[in-house]
């Protein structure tokens, strides 16, 4: 499904501030995988995030998604194959708009239909269907501006727009960081229930070591541009928090060491 290969970038290339980014990655995810990926800041996590969705394209590499080769492919291109959230629940909605206005600019662009001034009757219906399922009541708040919801609302609604077509991988940048704890379980409890149904191939960063082990069913670790673990299946099973932090230790040779980081829920 996705396959990155000897992917590199290297900001201020030639200067004292030269900074390697991305060191030689490389990585296949098979379909339907939901991979966490943890590391201290600067790891390259975010970084790696950015080529795959293109907002800026890598120096030396080849990422396939699917099969077909987007390594210099734009990002708006890439946007209709790939679906992002971020931590900033601000980003990738139209405040000023409605909740039904933003579902449907994002199921058009998804589907390549031309746009419309109108919304029809049967993609409200989808709409309200779809937020129904997030359990929050927003399904009889259509036409609510995004810019009034909460933090975990505006979350659970940029999710269901990044999968009301299912998009082909699913990005999700500390999607609940920014938010209080009870409420990053539920858009966590949510954002599970949707990948599972509709078995999307999913990437997600986060701080907090426990929910890296709980969720999906690989872990990746990073360290300076690297990957330096890659646990899956049985062995991700029946790791502890205490067993990662000792295998991160050994293969990059430093104690994880970061006030971000978080060992439980």
């Amino acid at each position: 499904m996705l396959r990155i290969t000897n992917l590199k970038k290297t900001f201020n290339a030639g200067t004292v501030n030269q900074k390697v980014a991305m060191d030689d990655i490389n990585l296949h995810l098979e379909k339907g995988d939901f991979v966490t990926v943890i590391g201290s800041n600067g790891a390259g996590k975010s970084t790696l995030f950015n080529l795959i969705g293109g907002y800026f394209l890598s120096d030396e590499g080849q990422i396939l998604l699917d099969g077909q080769d987007i390594t210099f492919m734009k990002e708006h291109k890439r946007a209709k194959y790939i679906g992002r959230l971020f931590q900033d629940p601000l980003k990738g909605t139209a405040p000023s708009m409605t909740i039904e206005e933003n579902l449907a600019l994002c199921y058009m662009r998804s589907n390549s239909k031309a746009f419309s001034l109108g919304v029809s009757k049967k993609e409200k219906e989808l709409f309200r269907e779809r937020l129904a399922q997030l359990d929050l009541g927003l399904e009889d708040r259509m036409k609510t501006k995004m810019g009034l919801l909460s933090g975990g609302q505006r979350q659970a609604v940029t999710l269901l727009m990044s999968t009301l077509v299912a998009p082909k991988l699913l990005l999700l940048d500390e999607h609940t960081a920014a938010l209080d704890p009870a409420t990053a379980d539920k858009v966590l409890k949510i954002t599970k229930e949707i990948v599972e149904e509709h078995h999307i191939t999913t990437m997600m960063i986060t701080h907090n070591i426990q929910s890296s082990l709980d969720l999906g069913n690989r872990t990746i670790m990073m360290d300076a541009g690297k990957i330096i673990l890659d646990i899956k299946e049985e062995t991700r099973a029946q790791m502890t928090v205490p067993d990662l932090l000792e295998l991160f230790k050994k293969e990059s040779h430093k104690v994880l060491d970061n006030d971000r980081m978080l060992l439980a829920k």
